[in-house]
């Protein structure tokens, strides 16, 4: 299975984009790419080898944002429960999936919902 360039940059972007958060690091459990602040998980990255569609899951609070993530093509309540907890699984690959910008946006409120207050008020410059 051959991943589109176009979704690998974009994955390659959020990934970067994650890792850049305050307090973040990356970690590969169950073989998958994951980031982190605090000892939890506030991004999957899944894989990036071919093996499965690429995408990613991010917590969302917000009602707006979260129903909206919903709307994209192939997106869904992420599975093992964690869809009741807020958690949106979004692919890159399909036509019309979400900008590198939304995703980063996503990113930046999954990471605000798991990271102490210390860290996120990094974020605002405090």
């Amino acid at each position: 299975m051959t991943v589109p360039r176009s979704a690998l940059k974009k994955w390659e972007k959020v990934r970067e984009f994650a890792l850049g958060m305050p307090g973040a690091v990356e970690e590969f459990p169950w073989g998958e790419t994951v980031a982190k602040v605090n000892k939890k998980v506030f991004v999957f990255l899944g894989v990036d080898d071919g093996s499965h569609p690429l995408g990613v899951t991010v917590k969302l609070k917000d009602e707006e944002t979260h129903a909206h993530a919903l709307t994209c093509p192939g997106a869904e309540p992420a599975g093992y429960g964690l869809g009741r907890a807020g958690w949106v699984s979004i692919p890159l690959e399909p036509k019309g999936a979400p900008s590198v910008e939304v995703l980063c946006d996503w990113v930046e409120e999954s990471y605000r919902v798991i990271a102490p207050k210390r860290l996120t008020a990094e974020l605002e410059g405090g």
